[in-house]
């Protein structure tokens, strides 16, 4: 019997963690000709999460449990789930129910028939503003024509994995990660699935601008070095637009004379290569940053519990 995986981050969900395992265990129920496992990642949370987690492992031998040490982030607790789980597929989803896990059974078929990465792909994102959705999607695009990898846009975790891709990514161990664009890396036998997203059923969003806008920045510097020769082209224009002045300022003094004027344009030019040499300074010092931290290679996470029921007492709800 195929034993799969689902692997579940959670940080403070304790409003809709009952719902989800409600919803789980309905899912594994009905699809006894597989053997289920539901393995949370507690990353760090505030709340009564773990909680109601260590309440679920008590009940039903299908779950497990990785508690990390403090928060880490979502990329790294799903590092810490490839880790642990023990399927021969992986089901990744998020703990607040706006991917519904009732599409696992559709994604289990056609890992069946043959894929090794069915990913789902939203049609549509209730719950979430204008300016969200249209900056994921300037992001997506921007990535796209950056890198040589075929991205996936309105793509997110929510997909089935086969044992050799979870091993594959496993091999990857920055500390600045996006793993979305990792999916697409490692290659292997891909399938879509389409479906219309649901809003968060309770709690609120962990994903504010600020970590967007930094999980973008990680997801470019990660899979493309475009920003880097941007800068190369762009100091290049300026620099021969440069030139080309200072010949033209050459040969107007010799025919004539120097009147001693245009004090603001020449401040205007200094600001302007001025902002161009920090934003070329500051590209670049994005990629030391992420050079210094690999460098130092430490431990992605520490585990401060961790739990899987090894026996079959228990009864499943």
């Amino acid at each position: 019997m195929s034993k799969i995986s689902i692997l579940i981050p959670a940080y403070n969900e304790q409003e809709v963690i009952d719902h989800l395992y409600q919803r789980l265990g309905k899912l594994a129920n009905d699809n006894k000709a597989y053997d289920f496992e539901f393995l949370f990642v507690n990353d760090g949370s505030r709340d009564s999460t773990l909680e109601r987690i260590k309440y679920f492992a008590s009940l039903d031998n299908r779950v497990a449990f990785v508690n990390l040490s403090r928060n880490y982030g979502k990329e790294i607790a799903m590092v810490a789930g490839f880790d642990h789980v023990t399927g021969d597929a992986t089901v990744i989803i998020d703990a607040d129910l706006q991917d519904p896990p009732e599409l696992i059974p559709k994604m289990i078929k056609y890992w069946k028939d043959g894929y090794d990465d069915v990913y789902a792909k939203r049609n549509s994102r209730e719950g979430e503003t204008w300016l969200k959705k249209s900056t994921s999607k300037w992001f997506y695009k921007i990535l796209q024509r950056t890198t040589n990898i075929p991205i996936q846009i309105d793509t997110g975790d929510f997909r089935l994995l086969d044992k050799r891709c979870v091993e594959a990514i496993k091999q990857m161990r920055e500390s600045q990660r996006y793993t979305k664009g990792m999916y697409s890396w490692i290659g292997f036998n891909k399938k879509e699935i389409t479906y219309d997203r649901d809003p968060r059923i309770a709690g609120e969003t962990k994903w504010n601008y600020r970590k967007l806008i930094n999980f973008a920045i990680d997801g470019i510097t990660s899979f493309t070095t475009a920003p880097l020769r941007l800068s190369s082209l762009l100091g290049f224009i300026i620099s021969t637009a440069a030139f080309i002045y200072i010949i033209y300022i050459i040969i107007k003094t010799a025919i004539y004379g120097d009147p001693a004027v245009g004090y603001p344009s020449l401040m205007a030019v200094i600001l302007f290569l001025g902002g161009v040499q920090l934003l070329s300074l500051g590209i670049i010092g994005e990629y030391i940053g992420r050079i210094f931290n690999e460098t130092k290679s430490r431990p992605l996470y520490f585990v401060e519990e961790y739990h899987r029921e090894k026996t079959d007492k228990k009864t499943h709800r």
